[in-house]
């Protein structure tokens, strides 16, 4: 046996022994906007279910030669004739079709092209002009103490490196300098200062023949 009664402006339908009753529900414009107040609060915040990547930063790969609809069906993109539409390697890098390439019309500089190290400097150099700080004091200019004294600031490669003076500038007063090179100027103008200019013994590069000629040496 079924009734039908309204209750508040809601129908509702009775059964023997059982009774249901429709849930009132709110304005439909008071559920639209929880629901967006629900959905932007949630867009707000970053959770693991809504990490993606921006709008546009994905695109589709391109699938070529599937058809005209595609957009590059027929050839694919490679044309109709030709080298670079048939199948296999292609060119090598820098062929251009047999005239003079680019880097064999370029110039080689050496030390640069090749890896060599005549482009690399074999000292650290200071100039005349730098040593008056130490002119009239009588004391001794060396690679440790121009380091010591923040002059020079050599890191890497040119820490290892020897001392050459050059001769820029002019000396003050006398010095005692301990180098391993010098410029014929920069020598000049330390002993007509009155200073000293030593030179300090370098390392000698290793060489085979010179090793070689110093074992038959000592074996002698």
């Amino acid at each position: 046996m079924k009734s039908v009664v309204a209750i508040n402006g809601v129908k509702a339908s009775s059964y023997v022994g059982v009774r249901i009753q429709a849930r009132v529900q709110p304005p439909r414009a008071a559920r639209v906007a929880v629901v967006q107040c629900v959905a932007e609060d949630e867009a707000e915040r970053l959770r693991l279910n809504n990490l993606s990547p921006q709008e546009g930063a994905r695109r589709k790969k391109t699938r070529k030669g599937r058809g005209y609809g595609a957009g590059q069906g027929g050839t694919a993109g490679y044309g109709m004739r030709g080298q670079k539409s048939r199948s296999g390697s292609g060119i090598r890098p820098g062929f251009e079709g047999g005239q003079t390439p680019l880097y064999r019309k370029l110039p080689k500089l050496r030390g640069i092209a090749g890896g060599m190290g005549h482009g690399l400097p074999d000292y650290v150099t200071i100039n005349v002009r730098d040593l008056n700080k130490f002119a009239g004091e009588g004391g001794e200019i060396s690679l440790e103490m121009l380091k010591e004294s923040g002059i020079l600031n050599l890191s890497g490669r040119q820490d290892k490196l020897p001392l050459k003076i050059l001769g820029t500038g002019e000396l003050t007063g006398p010095v005692t300098v301990h180098a391993a090179a010098y410029s014929a100027s920069a020598k000049e103008k330390i002993e007509a200062a009155g200073g000293v200019a030593n030179v300090v013994p370098v390392k000698e590069k290793w060489t085979r023949a010179a090793h070689a000629a110093k074992a038959a040496a000592e074996t002698q």
